[in-house]
């Protein structure tokens, strides 16, 4: 009787070891996970523009477009938790551009080639980014605090307020992740993370829907990124900022109930698809 010796169960996959399949693959999304986090201690200067970019729009608009309307204070209390949100809809350049490289270097098919789980790379990547927009969010959230924003409900309420943020963030980061596979190449990258924009900039993260067209207003009420702001207003005890992003529409009176169905329809949509793409990659 013949014996595997430990190269042959290696290349018969974690399950073939014995252990779970499940451990196997959380183990192997770390070491992922932490092949990202590598590259941020590569790459310094690239992750501090990532912060300061949303604290440099946040005072532009506070102060250069609020500010010159004199009603900084009112328009902060708006303008901070649509920021928080807006940060949330982009940024996903470093991830897509990631994803595409790692395609065109052969690193993929590296990995595959390897005993292990098939959905680790994109699950590592993903990590580092929800790990990298908790860090945006800490530092727009101190931001909003020097300007003299606070938020006016309890722990509960705030740690709700990030949650739905984050699980935007989550939804956004898997249609990049698909349109960064359908890319295929980086300098492609610019062109298809222009189909995002629209849901970052026909919100209400900067700008009521009372002060657009009133099928302009529509579509921002209905826009998933418009939930999500107007749901964190409202966790945040926001004292004129919520009332002004709501018009009475079945939209804003609901905007809780949807900034949670908004991202986990998108999640249904996109992670399937991104996860199918991928697994027909060497096929």
């Amino acid at each position: 009787m013949s014996t595997a010796t430990p190269a042959a169960v290696s290349a018969k996959g974690p399950g073939a070891a014995g252990g779970s399949g499940l451990g196997w693959a959380l183990a192997d999304s770390w070491t992922m996970t932490r092949r990202e986090l590598a590259r941020w201690a590569r790459r310094p200067v690239q992750v501090v523009v990532g912060l300061v970019f949303p604290v440099m729009l946040l005072l532009m608009f506070g102060f250069l477009i609020g500010g010159g309307r004199g009603i900084e204070g009112e328009y902060v209390a708006f303008l901070v938790p649509g920021m928080l949100a807006l940060t949330m809809a982009f940024g996903l350049e470093s991830t897509m551009l990631a994803v595409t490289q790692d395609l065109n270097k052969g690193v993929v098919d590296r990995f595959r080639s390897m005993p292990m789980a098939s959905s680790a790379v994109l699950v590592g990547r993903s990590v580092a980014d929800m790990l990298q927009s908790a860090l945006g969010l800490g530092v727009l959230i101190g931001a909003g605090y020097a300007i003299g924003w606070r938020w006016h409900g309890g722990p509960v309420d705030f740690l709700a307020g990030v949650g739905l943020l984050l699980l935007f963030r989550f939804a956004m980061l898997w249609i990049g992740i698909q349109l960064a596979l359908v890319a295929g190449r980086p300098e492609m990258v610019q062109a298809v993370q222009i189909l995002v924009w629209p849901i970052g900039f026909l919100s209400n993260a900067i700008a009521t829907p009372e002060s657009m067209p009133g099928w302009l207003g529509a579509v921002v009420e209905w826009n998933p990124m418009s939930a999500t702001a107007t749901a964190v207003r409202g966790l945040f005890g926001a004292p004129d900022g919520g009332a002004a992003a709501a018009t009475g529409s079945w939209a804003a009176e609901h905007a809780g109930a949807l900034a949670v169905l908004w991202p986990v329809a998108l999640l249904a949509v996109f992670f399937p698809l991104a996860v199918r793409r991928f697994g027909r990659l060497s096929r």
